[in-house]
C-alpha cells in the first residue's frame, strides 16, 4: 500500500529563529565553560567497562558456545563503537589536558584503528558519511542514514518480505549497510551529489571485511588451539554469535533515531542557521535518560536530539544539558519528542515497511523563502 505524506501543521516561521538559535549558542558557551577533568574520568570510566566485558569474554571464550560470553564480547566491541561515536565527533577535543589519544585527529587513524575501533568499516568512511553527510544533512535527500528515502527501492515487496528484510538487516548492518555504505559516499565524496555511486568493490573486500573476518572469525579461534579443537569452536561460535548481538543493539539504538510518523524530513535546505537547529531537534527523537547504566545500554543515542544540536561535546555534557535543551524548546514552541527505545523501534519498523510515513514540511513559497533567506 502506498501512503502519501502526513501534511505538517508545523512551520518554521512561527518559531522566532533568531531567538532559538541565540539560546542555543547561549547554552553551548555553557557547555564549553564546564568541561572539565570530569568529562575525562567518565571516558575512562566508560572505556575500563568495554575492556573488562572483553577480558571477561575472552577468557570464557574457549569455554563453551554460551550466552555469557557472547554478551561480554558484544558489550565490549559495543563500547568501542560508542567511544568512536563520541570521539570520532572532536567530543572531547576541547577537554582541558585531554590525552592525543581520545582526540578525533588521533583516535582510531593509521594503525589505531585495530586497537580504538577495529569494526567491518573504515574510521575515516564512517566519520565522512556520519559526521559530514548525516549530521549536515539529517532528514534530507543527501543523509545517506534516512531510512524512509533508503526503502523506497523495496516498495514493491508485501509486507510480510520486508519484515524479513528488516530483521535480516537487523542481524547484519554494521556489514551489510554500513561498510559498504560509508566506503562508498567517502570514495565519491568528491563527485557531485547526483552522481553515480558504484561501490568499490576491490577497498570493500580488502579494507573492510577481510581484515575484521580474519581477526574475530579466524585469529581469535586460533588462539585457542592449544586447548584443542573444541576450544577453537567455542570461541569461533561465541565470536560469530557476539558479532550478530552487536548487530541487533546498535541497530535497535541507532536506527530509530530519525524515524517514525512523528518525525519529519526534509525536501530542501534550511535557509538559516535558526531553522537549521529547530530540524535538528524536530527530526531527531530522544529515548529515556539516566545514569550511567540507562545511557550506556542505549549507547549514549538516548541524547540524540542534544547530540544533534551540539555533536562534539563529551557524552557527561548530554545529561547536564538535557533538561535546560528541552525548556528551550518548549519555550520556543518546538517539538521535544522522547519515548522508550522499544516504542520508537515499532515506530521506525511501520515507516521500514510501508505502512507509515513520516512527517515533512510544506515548503514555502520562493518570495517567502527569499526574504528568509
Amino acid at each position: 500500500m502506498t501512503h502519501r505524506p502526513r501534511p505538517s501543521a508545523f512551520d518554521p516561521a512561527s518559531v522566532d529563529l533568531v531567538a532559538f538559535e541565540g539560546a542555543v549558542r547561549q547554552l553551548r558557551s555553557e557547555i564549553d565553560a564546564s568541561l572539565g577533568p570530569a568529562d575525562l574520568r567518565h571516558l575512562r570510566r566508560i572505556e575500563r567497562w568495554g575492556r573488562l566485558a572483553t577480558v571477561v569474554g575472552l577468557a570464557t571464550a574457549p569455554l563453551a558456545p554460551n550466552p555469557f560470553t557472547v554478551v561480554a564480547l558484544a558489550c565490549g566491541r559495543s563500547t568501542r563503537w560508542l567511544l568512536m561515536h563520541h570521539v570520532g565527533h572532536r567530543g572531547y577535543d576541547k577537554v582541558p589536558a585531554v590525552p592525543a589519544r581520545f582526540t578525533a585527529r588521533v583516535f582510531a587513524r593509521g594503525w589505531r584503528r585495530f586497537v580504538d575501533w577495529f569494526d567491518w568499516m573504515i574510521p575515516e568512511a564512517w566519520i565522512y558519511e556520519h559526521n559530514i553527510l548525516h549530521h549536515q544533512h539529517t532528514g534530507e535527500s543527501r543523509d545517506p542514514d534516512l531510512i524512509e528515502q533508503n526503502v523506497e527501492k523495496i516498495a514493491g515487496l508485501p509486507t510480510a518480505a520486508r519484515y524479513g528484510l528488516l530483521g535480516l538487516l537487523a542481524a547484519t548492518w554494521r556489514a551489510s549497510y554500513y561498510a559498504p555504505g560509508t566506503l562508498t559516499a567517502w570514495a565519491h565524496r568528491r563527485l557531485a551529489k547526483d552522481a553515480p555511486r558504484p561501490t568499490p568493490l576491490g577497498p570493500l573486500l580488502r579494507r573492510c571485511y577481510a581484515p575484521y573476518a580474519l581477526a574475530h572469525f579466524v585469529a581469535l579461534p586460533a588462539l585457542f588451539a592449544p586447548l584443542g579443537a573444541w576450544a577453537v569452536f567455542s570461541a569461533w561460535c561465541n565470536s560469530v554469535l557476539a558479532d550478530v548481538l552487536v548487530n541487533l543493539h546498535t541497530f535497535f539504538v541507532v536506527g530509530p533515531n530519525h524515524t517514525g510518523d512523528d518525525v519529519f524530513r526534509f525536501d530542501d535546505r534550511p535557509a538559516s542557521r535558526g531553522e537549521f537547529y529547530v530540524r535538528q531537534v524536530i527530526g531527531s527523537v530522544n529515548y529515556r535518560t539516566g545514569g550511567d547504566l540507562t545511557d550506556y545500554a542505549h549507547l549514549w543515542l538516548n541524547y540524540q536530539i542534544e547530540h544533534h544540536l551540539f555533536p562534539d561535546v563529551p557524552m557527561l555534557a548530554y545529561r547536564r544539558i538535557r533538561p535546560k535543551v528541552q525548556a528551550i524548546c518548549e519555550r520556543h514552541g518546538v517539538a521535544y519528542v522522547q519515548e522508550p527505545v522499544t516504542r520508537r523501534f515499532a515506530k521506525m519498523a511501520r515507516v521500514f515497511v510501508g505502512t507509515a510515513r513520516m512527517r515533512r514540511l510544506e515548503p514555502p513559497a520562493p518570495i517567502a523563502r527569499a526574504i528568509t533567506r
